[in-house]
């Protein structure tokens, strides 16, 4: 072999080295179809803001992003799924407030807190505290005082941990209420439950309790639980309005990943999720329906994570919500 043809396959072995990129490169995120995981059913809060999330991020992206269900166990099953799934940037959890409380309160749990990581804040429908069209109560501190005579009042929660039990719970903790929490299978179901007079009262999202207010008339609001009012019924007062500080939970999306995702594909996701929330069309659909949108970085998204995880903390240790 002459010495120039040895040089001219030596020239073409690094141009192919080169091309190829450092060993085990592979093709720039995203090079397919990106997976948002939803641990609940269709139409719901968590639901909607994961479809309006997925929307904008898919455009923001250049590559699909794709909403599946996977309800069940309060959102345990589609987080487990997530938890467990390949670090690579294509399946992401749309997590809610029970990504935080759930490992508090279970007896156990199929993966562990840090399996999951903090990405963006997609938006969040305050939670409103609603009772029958006739009920006697004006505003929340009626409510409050009334439940304090006698035997107290039932009141309808989506299950063990759900936000509405979390409301039950900060009302009965911090102000005295004696509100009896009443677990339903859904919202859907404890919302029945007061229309139906099973129970004094719930809290709900917006996005759901807002139609039998404004709609059809079969919900009293007393509050909104979040630190706003809701943009699509301003004239409702929050609950710190009428003078019960602590009480400031809402329905919340986010979005988690496996941990060991590529902070550089979590930071596009958060970019990209955050440009979906400040589209203004995007941002009125949201707000019609009662949904806030928020955005913003991974890094707000984790200081919200982490104060919320030591303020429900405090609730689920003095009201004893630990499941027996």
């Amino acid at each position: 072999m002459t010495i120039p043809y040895r040089c001219t396959l030596g020239l073409l072995a690094a141009a192919a080295l080169a091309a190829a990129g450092p060993a085990g490169a592979q093709d720039p995120w995203p090079a397919k179809t990106i997976r948002f995981v939803v641990p609940f059913a269709a139409g719901g809060a968590n639901d909607l803001m994961a479809r309006a999330a997925a929307e904008g991020a898919s455009k923001a992206l250049g590559q699909t992003v794709l909403v599946e269900n996977r309800p069940g166990a309060g959102g345990t099953v589609g987080a487990d799924l997530v938890a467990r799934s390949a670090p690579d940037g294509y399946t992401f959890l749309i997590s809610a407030a029970g990504v935080i409380s759930n490992s508090m309160i279970k007896k156990s749990m199929p993966f562990k807190d840090d399996a999951l990581v903090p990405v963006a804040m997609i938006g969040l429908a305050p939670s409103v505290i609603v009772v029958q069209k006739n009920a006697p109560y004006k505003d929340l501190r009626d409510f409050v005082e009334a439940s304090k005579k006698g035997t107290g009042f039932n009141f309808a929660t989506a299950g063990t941990g759900s936000t509405p039990h979390f409301v039950a719970e900060l009302l009965n903790v911090k102000y005295g209420a004696r509100l009896q929490p009443v677990p339903y299978k859904s919202g859907s179901e404890s919302t029945t439950a007061v229309l139906g007079g099973q129970v004094e009262g719930t809290s709900e999202a917006s996005i759901i309790a807002l139609p039998h207010i404004v709609q059809d008339g079969k919900f009293k609001p007393l509050a909104t639980t979040w630190t706003q009012r809701i943009s699509a019924y301003p004239q409702l007062s929050t609950a710190v309005e009428q003078g019960f500080a602590d009480l400031q939970i809402a329905h919340w999306a986010g979005v988690h990943a496996p941990r060991g995702t590529p902070d550089a594909i979590l930071d596009k996701v958060a970019a990209a999720v955050d440009k979906a929330m400040k589209d203004p069309a995007a941002a009125a659909k949201l707000k019609q329906v009662g949904i806030e949108p928020v955005g913003g970085t991974r890094a707000d998204f984790i200081k919200f994570v982490d104060a919320e995880r030591r303020r429900l903390g405090e609730i689920v240790k003095a009201a004893k919500m630990q499941e027996k």
